[in-house]
């Protein structure tokens, strides 16, 4: 409840006696779980930096065979549904607008994660200046997908792969590397409608 308060409604609405009429309980009921305010808000910090930067990182640490196959894995993990939780980023982005302390979070997570697709890059013999740009390229690009909101289907933005590979990375992508992408876009996608009607009605 509170990480959906979070999303829709803004930090501002994440407050003890909001989330009790919500649930429709005491609002002493919420002392059981957390000790006040302060510490449910912390609960919600370090569970976006596991779901989200944590995801981000170990995705650019998979191994791959070239750098379109390792950028095309850590594009299907970041933009598919079901993975990395993009109202989530954006909720706590403009919670650090309010908060020095998240503010701080988020900075270190943004290095933490730029610093890991660097070290992607670096793996496939960049050089470390090159990697750092193209890292921030690769992070600052699909950021901007999120933030802008774009209302592209995977069907539209796919047919396009094979260039955003390109301008990504430097390096012409393969056939083979296209259609893996492809099919991990689209594994995520099915995984994710599977798990939406396996829920019952009223639980989105």
């Amino acid at each position: 409840m509170a990480l959906d308060t979070l999303v829709s409604e803004g930090i501002d609405r994440v407050r003890v006696l909001d989330l009790a009429r919500k649930l429709e309980c005491a609002r002493s009921s919420f002392y059981w779980y957390f000790k006040n305010r302060a510490e449910l808000l912390e609960d919600l910090l370090g569970h976006w930096q596991q779901r989200n930067t944590d995801l981000l990182i170990a995705a650019a640490d998979c191994e791959a065979t070239t750098i379109n196959f390792a950028v095309g894995q850590l594009i299907a993990d970041w933009a598919a549904p079901g993975q990395f939780d993009i109202p989530l980023d954006l909720a706590v982005r403009d919670w650090a607008r309010r908060s020095g302390m998240v503010r701080r979070a988020v900075d270190q997570s943004d290095a933490r994660r730029i610093e890991a697709f660097a070290a992607m890059f670096r793996r496939y013999d960049y050089s470390v200046s090159e990697a750092e740009v193209r890292a921030q390229i690769l992070y600052f690009h699909q950021f901007g997908y999120d933030a802008l909101d774009r209302r592209e289907s995977w069907d539209e933005r796919l047919r396009r792969s094979r260039d955003y590979l390109y301008c990504l990375t430097g390096r012409q992508a393969s056939d083979a590397e296209v259609q893996a992408l492809s099919d991990q876009v689209r594994a995520n996608l099915a995984q994710h409608e599977t798990g939406r009607s396996r829920r019952r009605p009223g639980q989105d």
